[in-house]
């Protein structure tokens, strides 16, 4: 169960949002402290799973082919296979058409390579370059594990944000969320939570809420 503080920080969030036309995503904005950013190996890139999911629709893309490809597409956004892949490594605009819509792709292991020289420069610096799925991995249980999944990324600023849920879950819900990724972060972090300066709450158009 989550803490009794950030419940309440989500309910305040939630509670203090105005009234939207349109399904609004709940966000974490986090500010890091004493941790030099400038060494990628202090940087924090990692995909949590949610365990009350992200409330939103989670665009995958698979890289596959044959028995796998036929698996994935009943799970999967979209599934291409190698002349896909060839294609859009000659078309650059396509490619990051792609890259911006998806929120992760996965590819066999055997195409890992041929991603890298085709869509290496486009999915790299987006930080999206593919899950391997190896032989023995079944691609819809990982499909459906990435569907419930968000991306912890910090880059090279103090400040990121990441999404914990949807306006219209229980702020018992977001806040199991949350929970799962602070906890995940603090493990991630070399002074774990002296390393967190200060976490906030919102809706999309709403006011932040620290989270305490």
């Amino acid at each position: 169960m989550a803490d009794s503080a950030i419940e309440e920080a989500v309910n305040r969030a939630l509670e203090e949002a105005p009234e939207r036309a349109f399904r609004e995503t709940v966000d974490l904005a986090v500010n890091l402290r004493d941790i030099d950013l400038n060494d990628p190996s202090n940087r924090i890139d990692e995909s949590v799973v949610l365990p009350e999911g992200t409330g939103q629709d989670t665009s995958i893309v698979v890289f596959a082919t044959g028995e796998t490809a036929i698996q994935a597409a009943d799970v999967a956004d979209q599934v291409l296979d190698d002349d896909d892949l060839e294609d859009l490594g000659d078309d650059d605009d396509a490619a990051k058409d792609l890259a911006d819509e998806t929120d992760f792709f996965i590819a066999e292991a055997a195409m890992m390579q041929d991603i890298g020289r085709y869509l290496g420069t486009v999915l790299g610096p987006r930080g999206k370059m593919p899950t391997p799925l190896q032989p023995d991995d079944d691609v819809v249980e990982v499909v459906n594990r990435m569907k419930n999944s968000i991306q912890l990324r910090s880059g090279d600023r103090r400040t990121f944000h990441t999404r914990v849920g949807a306006a219209d879950m229980s702020a018992e819900e977001i806040a199991e969320n949350i929970d799962v990724i602070l906890r995940r972060l603090h493990a991630d972090l070399e002074k774990g939570p002296l390393n967190v300066d200060s976490v906030y709450v919102k809706t999309t158009m709403g006011p932040a809420v620290e989270v305490a």
